[in-house]
């Protein structure tokens, strides 16, 4: 996910500013005529050219400073930052995210930023709203707001179309835990069998399906962020007693439990392809190649289904209104500093930087994510109409009046993650009932906060 978020670029690429290819090493020495090189980690690849952008104009205003950019795939990424931080080789400034930023910062690894925003008077006020508080806890600050993802669904409109589904079905679907509500159907009627009949047909094969409605996200950890998240969300389900920073989680919620039993009923009815059956290649791919219609994508993943990437026609619809109403989760990135670099003030006006509406717009220009200043934000809406690509869908989620719900934040949250998804895997295979796999793990998750 970016929840655990982004899982693209396999490669491992490191670029200065100045476009020139450097060794990944990290280390990271004063020049003799005194010019700092910072190192700068992201993971995303599709955002590389972005900060590449930033990179080069922040260069341009400071000669002295120059940024080299590392970017690594998603596991590799967490994996190498550990293991730097371990060493006291870290880069000075990386991307973060919210289950593993609360582990950097209670061990002291991470810079607190608030006596330098309060001394360069840094105004706040203009990111969106939301994206600020994840990142301050005891009135320590570890990190600026980067930018934010809301998710919406997305479908191959070819095969809905054929099945009498068009835009504005979708602009207004139902959902329920018993019966699906028009969700369900919209997902039966988008389900082939090998015969060309779909899930409504009364001799409709759920044992040999050509073209599933709809994929599900098993690999989201204790978040769900693409796919049960939302559904429990707008079924009711609160994840903690606070969020962010709550002490007491709760996984063994019946609206969560109900949400988790309605997707093992998608998997019966033949729908969605069952846990066994996951194949190596993520929901995108699958949807690329034709083998399901629709899924739930965050708006980091817009490209994937866009432009020269898309090998179908797809389009983005809002999520399903609930019995809770229609809910999307909210997440965001900030950079945050080292606490060990000996480039404090420099690593400072770098991320500084990088919060501003001159490396924000540039972003914005990109059209890959929405920046987390709202004035970016029109801008990248913008850049996306140029394109001939609406995705307004996304920012009226975020818009919307309690129209969102932030992701679990709390201590321990990447031992909490495995712990939950195995839980829920073992109840999806059938190996243990819902209730009993999510009570066990959340015994487990909150033992671990004590």
């Amino acid at each position: 996910m970016r929840s655990l978020r982004v899982r693209a670029g396999a490669a491992l690429l490191c670029l200065a500013a100045s476009a020139t290819l450097v060794s990944c090493a990290g280390s990271d020495d004063t020049a003799a005529d005194g010019t700092v090189t910072l190192d700068y980690w992201l993971w995303d690849d599709r955002q590389l050219p972005a900060y590449e952008d930033c990179a080069a104009a922040f260069h341009e205003d400071n000669p002295k400073i120059k940024i080299k950019i590392t970017q690594t795939a998603w596991l590799q990424y967490w994996q190498n930052l550990t293991t730097q931080l371990v060493s006291g080789e870290a880069p000075d400034v990386w991307v973060n995210q919210t289950t593993y930023s609360p582990t950097y910062a209670t061990g002291g690894q991470i810079l607190d930023l608030q006596p330098l925003v309060e001394r360069d008077d840094v105004d706040l006020s203009g990111y969106q709203p939301g994206l600020t508080e994840p990142w301050v806890k005891d009135g320590k600050r570890y990190g600026l707001p980067k930018d934010w993802d809301t998710v919406a669904v997305v479908y191959n409109t070819d095969m809905l179309e054929k099945q009498g589904v068009d835009a504005d079905d979708l602009r207004n679907l139902t959902w329920n835990p018993t019966d699906g509500g028009t969700m369900e159907e919209v997902i039966a009627r988008a389900t082939v069998d090998t015969k060309g009949r779909n899930g409504l047909a009364p001799d409709f094969d759920r044992k040999h399906v050509a073209v599933y409605g709809y994929l599900p996200e098993w690999e989201d950890a204790s978040q769900g962020q693409n796919g049960w998240g939302e559904f429990a969300a707008i079924n009711g389900f609160q994840y903690l007693d606070k969020n962010p920073w709550g002490t007491e989680y709760r996984f063994d919620d019946p609206k969560l439990i109900e949400t988790l039993d309605w997707y093992k009923h998608l998997i019966d009815k033949g729908y969605a392809p069952s846990l066994a059956q996951k194949s190596e290649l993520g929901n995108t791919e699958l949807l690329s190649a034709g083998k399901a219609a629709m899924t739930l994508a965050g708006s980091y993943s817009i490209s994937s289904y866009t432009g020269q990437n898309a090998r179908q026609d797809f389009d983005f619809a809002p999520l399903p209104t609930g019995p809770a109403g229609r809910k999307s989760a909210i997440n965001g990135l900030s950079d945050a500093i080292w606490a060990g670099t000996p480039h404090k003030e420099e690593a400072w006006k770098w991320v500084k930087f990088l919060g501003s509406a001159e490396c924000q717009d540039l972003v914005a220009e990109r059209a890959v994510v929405f920046p987390a200043l709202t004035s970016s934000t029109e801008k990248t809406l913008a850049a996306y109409r140029a394109k001939g690509e609406d995705v307004s869908v996304f920012t009226d989620a975020a818009a919307a009046k309690d129209g969102t719900f932030l992701l679990p934040i709390t201590e321990r949250g990447t031992e909490i993650g495995p712990i939950v998804q195995d839980a829920i895997q073992s109840a999806i295979l059938g190996q243990t009932s819902t209730e009993e796999a999510m009570k066990t793990a959340n015994d487990k998750v909150n033992a671990l906060l004590e």
